[in-house]
């Protein structure tokens, strides 16, 4: 929209959901929000109480700018289609419409046609993978169910997008095929709601760049075409995002370096379409010096909400502790403070608590966590804090520690292999612990975070300085 371009990204249980990045030139990005603010509105699956959606809850989205307004339309498999507006993309955002309350459903996209027609478009996965099109109210809040025209179907077909360029409507969408991989292919047609009977691949799997093919077309400021995309294989560090450059040949997008017979291919460089973003980047550290958290942030589910404060001690994270919901398990306890993991050279994380006001049962630190998990805290135990280090809830106790503050650290490297160090005085640190190795699960890459439960009683809370991410 003008000088700016906008992105979300799906948050599956984390909240606050739907994540929206703010750009300048498509390459630098940075964090202006999230979308859903209650994950409860879609189910209380997603809330502290059940925690019952692991790889689950809210998928791919599409964002909107129609008449001044922007709009967000997502889908959960368990749940449903749902659709929220906003008058600026920060927010607020208006509580969750539901559009289409059936499981089986993904990746949906939305149209608003010059003479004010309005389509919404999503894949039945459940049933063969099949994509119809449906007619849409013009304020996005209702689709008609029976006005559904089937438009694509097959070969695990979705990630559906649906652009106009020129006098051509396009599905974009992507295929996978055993043994080949997930590519990108479209259908066009001269009117929006079709028939889309024309069809081309538009670029190969590549899948030895792990098969960028999920994403948004979009033109740059340098009037050239571009296809943001992620990839569809992932890794540790979750699945990685391209900026890959469009060649229009008879009217056909074609995406990445363009090879002989007339179809496209991962690509690695580029030139910048804009020097305007060069200031912009992703936010990771926090000193917790304002009264609300950063957009870094996010919870492990929906949280208890008066169980931690950002007040009641400035300039410190407060969390209390609550038992999880399945005994001694971190990834069923609520409040879990969290925010991605990035794979540079060199990496480090290390928080400064306070454990004066932990209580008996109490369990607090820092983790990394994904399909597998691994931390290192506290535990207070008859009066006593000891160092406790945990892989997949297989727990290790370290020695005493009779300080009020504890410095706990993470360091890994391009290998994604993490190792956890503590300190009592800030400058010197010890490692404890095994190597673990961060891993890729429920379609994300490992996040990082800071837990605080209580095994015996809803007592008990650790205050947190600062988390450093350098």
């Amino acid at each position: 929209m003008g000088d700016d371009y906008y992105a979300i990204s799906s948050t599956f249980q984390f909240s606050p959901g739907m994540t929206i990045l703010h750009s300048k030139d498509l390459v630098n990005w940075e964090l202006c929000g999230h979308a859903i603010t209650d994950l409860t509105q879609i189910s209380p699956a997603l809330n502290w109480t059940h925690m019952n959606r692991y790889g689950r809850g809210v998928w791919a989205g599409t964002l909107r700018f129609h008449d001044g307004r922007f709009y967000l339309f997502f889908g959960t498999p368990d749940e449903g289609f749902f659709m929220t507006s906003a008058s600026q993309v920060e927010g607020p955002w208006e509580p969750l419409t539901p559009l289409l309350q059936e499981a089986g459903w993904d990746d949906c996209s939305v149209m608003w046609d010059s003479d004010g027609k309005a389509c919404f478009i999503g894949t039945h996965f459940a049933d063969g993978y099949k994509t119809y099109l449906f007619n849409m109210s013009v304020d996005g809040k209702r689709i008609d169910r029976k006005s559904a025209v089937l438009v694509n179907s097959g070969s695990g077909r979705e990630a559906s997008k649906l652009i106009k360029v020129g006098a051509w409507y396009y599905l974009v969408f992507s295929e996978y095929k055993p043994g080949i991989g997930r590519y990108v292919l479209a259908k066009r047609s001269k009117n929006m709601m079709g028939p889309y009977t024309e069809e081309k691949q538009l670029a190969l799997p590549s899948c030895e760049a792990m098969e960028p093919n999920q994403g948004g077309i979009v033109q740059g400021k340098d009037s050239q075409w571009y296809f943001l995309t992620h990839h569809g294989t992932g890794d540790w560090s979750g699945r990685v995002v391209s900026l890959l450059p469009i060649t229009w040949i008879d009217d056909w997008p074609i995406i990445g370096k363009v090879l002989p017979q007339g179809i496209g291919n991962m690509v690695w460089g580029g030139r910048l379409p804009s020097t305007d973003g060069s200031t912009f980047k992703l936010q990771r550290s926090d000193d917790f010096d304002n009264c609300h958290l950063d957009f870094q942030w996010q919870w492990n589910y929906q949280p208890r909400v008066e169980m931690f404060s950002l007040i009641e001690r400035p300039g410190w994270l407060r969390l209390k502790a609550f038992h999880p919901l399945q005994s001694d398990r971190l990834m069923y306890a609520g409040n879990t403070l969290t925010q991605r993991c990035f794979r540079k050279s060199n990496n480090e994380v290390v928080i400064k608590m306070d454990v004066t006001a932990m209580t008996d049962g109490q369990k607090s630190g820092l983790c990394h966590f994904s399909a597998q998990h691994a931390a290192l805290g506290i535990v207070k135990d008859k009066g006593t804090c000891y160092l406790e280090y945990r892989k997949n809830d297989t727990i290790v106790r370290g020695p005493a520690l009779l300080t009020s503050f504890i410095w706990l650290k993470s360091r890994w490297g391009l290998n994604g292999s993490s190792q956890f160090y503590f300190s009592t005085d800030g400058d010197n640190f010890t490692s404890f612990g095994g190597s673990y190795q961060l891993t890729w699960g429920y379609y994300r890459g490992d996040r990082l975070g800071i837990y605080c439960f209580n095994e015996q009683q809803e007592t008990g809370f650790v205050d947190i300085d600062y988390f450093h991410y350098r």
